[in-house]
């Protein structure tokens, strides 16, 4: 007699799934954005991505590696964005038109996005490695206004265009588009 006490379950074959981490981290910022930082979980990244939860711990060795990839993800897409805009414009005229864009039809026209964004100044408020993210993000954005304004009033301009987008996350009467455009015109006088 063997020792075994019954016959075993076949196995299941091994899932071939090379795009898995890229959908992990995915799945991380949709969790973020419907639960925060604070909901979000080994647990609830791997129901969201519908894998075994056993892929987090295959994948990353921490949630914190996994939050600081997925805003880095995030971070780089919004840059993306700000490069696009500023590469497209010819002249100053067209710069100041491209991040009037930038905050009333990107940066404010997804609200999952501005979710990310303000969970991701939250989080790195308290935590250095995501403060180097936003560092990263914003040192890009400069340098993409910098195509077009002097570093110091890329700097500020860029603090503004932060400003702007917290205000309208936040506030029960955000600004209005015409509002803003006033705003960075004012500015940028």
């Amino acid at each position: 007699m063997s020792g075994s006490a019954g016959p075993s379950a076949p196995r299941r074959p091994r899932r071939h799934d090379p795009g898995r981490r890229d959908r992990l981290i995915d799945a991380a910022l949709t969790v973020i954005a419907e639960r925060g930082v604070a909901g979000t979980t080994h647990r609830e990244i791997a129901r969201a991505a519908d894998v075994p939860l056993g892929s987090m711990t295959y994948h990353f060795t921490s949630l914190e590696e996994v939050l600081a990839e997925a805003f880095t993800r995030h971070a780089d897409a919004v840059a993306r964005v700000f490069d696009e805009r500023l590469s497209a414009a010819q002249d100053r005229h067209a710069a100041v038109e491209a991040v009037i864009a930038l905050v009333s039809d990107d940066l404010l026209g997804s609200q999952h996005d501005l979710v990310l964004s303000v969970e991701l100044y939250v989080a790195a408020a308290r935590n250095p490695a995501l403060r180097a993210v936003t560092q990263a993000w914003m040192a890009r954005s400069r340098r993409a206004l910098e195509r077009h304004f002097d570093a110091t009033t890329a700097r500020e301009l860029d603090a503004l265009i932060e400003g702007l987008v917290l205000h309208s996350a936040l506030s029960t009467d955000p600004m209005t588009p015409e509002q803003i455009r006033h705003a960075i015109h004012r500015y940028l006088r």
